[in-house]
């Protein structure tokens, strides 16, 4: 008797368990899948769109950067998107840069020099978070790698055969941006909220849309639009995550080209050594 209670609770104690440890669905974001782009570094032979580049260059300056940061972006960098010297150092120049401590051991305020790099707009994460409803807002410098959706059936397929999608960042990014509308029916928002199908963490975010129609104005006659600014912001990103995407493309394509170059040699010499052991 005693024996048949201590099994019949330990049966109770580990159904109670495998109930516990059984978690709840979890629901599938984002609730739309990012839309594919057309990208200029897209591909094994891409290349940067450097007016684009640019174009994203001054959409962060004048709109994200109030909120996001760039850390590990130096405006020495931005040679690499067409900038001279003068122009990195004039740049650089209109920031303030906390430096110290001066030899009454203060902290002090000076012009930026190229080697500095983007300030950010608050002095610490819990600044951050404390301005932002107690959610920092992530920094940008390798965001583009970070928030990539996972491609799946069937198009991760094609994948193995063309190279790996390395885009996914930029299309989540744009398709974020442009995502934003209104619930659908029956929807319930929380206050402080907006309804998105493409966030990565659910279907609605604290962030508030950032951009509108003729907010940043285009000195080379690009549209001011909201999908305009969007790609030009996302594939800047793509590049501070990833500078050297290009040179690393071009060396892939240079190394596959002379292993399969030096294959053909190993096969010729070969059949030239062992031609006389043939019979």
């Amino acid at each position: 008797m005693k024996m048949t209670r201590l099994l019949t609770i330990a049966a109770a104690a580990a159904a109670v368990g495998l109930a516990a440890a059984a978690p709840a669905q979890a629901a599938d974001y984002p609730t739309k899948d990012p839309r594919q782009i057309e990208w200029s570094f897209a591909g094994p032979f891409g290349h940067w769109d450097i007016g684009q580049l640019q174009r994203g260059l001054k959409v962060y300056i004048e709109v994200c950067s109030s909120c996001h940061s760039l850390d590990l972006i130096a405006f020495r960098n931005l040679k690499a998107l067409g900038y001279s010297d003068a122009q990195v150092k004039a740049l650089a120049s209109e920031y303030d840069i906390e430096d110290g401590p001066n030899e009454d051991g203060e902290m002090f305020d000076r012009p930026g020099v190229p080697a500095d790099r983007f300030p950010g707009p608050y002095a610490n994460a819990q600044e951050a978070a404390a301005a932002n409803n107690g959610a920092a807002p992530p920094d940008f410098s390798l965001l583009a790698k970070a928030r990539a959706p996972q491609r799946g059936f069937p198009t991760f397929v094609f994948d193995v055969f063309w190279g790996p999608y390395a885009e996914n960042g930029p299309d989540y990014i744009y398709s974020l941006m442009t995502g934003y509308q209104d619930p659908p029916a029956g929807k319930e928002v929380a206050e402080g909220t907006h309804y998105n199908p493409y966030f990565i963490s659910g279907d609605t975010l604290a962030m508030a849309n950032p951009l509108d129609d003729d907010l940043v104005d285009y000195d080379d006659g690009s549209p001011q639009t909201v999908d305009q600014y969007a790609a030009d912001i996302s594939a800047f990103m793509m590049w501070a995550a990833e500078p050297h995407l290009v040179e690393r493309k071009q060396l892939g394509f240079k190394t596959m080209l002379f292993l399969i170059v030096l294959t053909a040699l190993v096969y010729l010499t070969k059949k030239k050594v062992w031609a006389a052991l043939k019979q």
